[in-house]
């Protein structure tokens, strides 16, 4: 069976790319890690939050660096104010480039918007279906996953595009794993009545009576509840991996943000 996620170091950007994506010709993606940039330490190196004390020249210059390594358009990046809610947003040829509102997931079925979205602990969410030739991306916290953002992002995508869900492909990226993620009672109390299954995505620990949050399962779980049968788990922790990725927990507040990023290509230009 091969692995769900490969890594690439050609060139100046290394990065991920699923291997249930890489046979469709006409679509990109990539989960980006925390090298690459000019983002100096706690942020080193290609930081891509704005907002959480890195110069705004420095974040600019890392995305402008990426984009051109992946021979994408800078202005046509789009990508939302997230918020750790459910809402969707819709990106066309109307309503692309920069921020398109508070969301916390973007589908769109125009070939050429790259779908941009940032984490450094919480999920990331890549949806395909090659069928209707349409994409999304989510970001899923905690509180997103007690908002059920992943299954809003392929309802959204049936709704939108007519979509088949069980024609959908999720992936679910780098993020901080059950080995890591100790959440006190209140969270585990908002999972316990928001999540179908919730004694499959909280982890008792052997040694006390602390338990672990499982966001990777959670967020599985919703794609199957959508409908969704075929999804692929990266199972990277990003606060085990901190020499790879930000980890907001890892690093103890002070970190940057990487981004994953999907878009379509036009059929006609494989």
């Amino acid at each position: 069976m091969s692995a769900p996620m490969r890594q690439w170091k050609k060139g100046v950007i290394p990065y991920y790319t699923f291997t249930a994506f890489d046979v469709f010709p006409d679509l990109m993606h990539a989960v980006l890690t925390r090298h690459g940039g000019v983002s100096p330490t706690p942020w080193d190196s290609l930081n891509l939050g704005w907002t959480v004390g890195d110069a705004r020249e420095n974040v600019e210059m890392n995305y402008r660096r990426w984009a051109e390594f992946f021979g994408l358009n800078r202005e046509d990046l789009t990508t939302t104010w997230q918020v750790h809610g459910n809402r969707v947003l819709v990106a066309d040829e109307r309503h692309r480039g920069g921020s398109l509102g508070k969301a916390d997931a973007l589908i769109t079925n125009t070939p050429g918007i790259p779908l941009v979205q940032r984490y450094a602990d919480c999920t990331p969410i890549l949806l395909y279906d090659p069928v209707r030739h349409a994409c999304g991306i989510a970001h899923a916290g905690w509180r997103g996953t007690v908002e059920r953002c992943a299954e809003a992002a392929v309802q959204a995508m049936q709704r939108e595009f007519g979509c088949d869900p069980a024609d959908v492909i999720g992936a679910i990226g780098p993020a901080i794993g059950p080995c890591c993620y100790e959440v006190g009672p209140e969270v585990v109390a908002a999972i316990r009545t928001s999540q179908r299954l919730p004694e499959r995505v909280l982890v008792q620990s052997a040694s006390s009576e602390s338990q672990f949050l499982d966001l990777w399962e959670a967020n599985a779980q919703q794609l199957r509840d959508a409908g969704v049968r075929r999804i692929e788990i990266a199972q990277l922790c990003t606060a085990c991996h901190r020499d790879i990725f930000f980890s907001h927990r890892g690093d103890k507040g002070r970190s940057g943000r990487f981004a994953a990023f999907i878009v379509l290509k036009r059929r006609d230009c494989q």
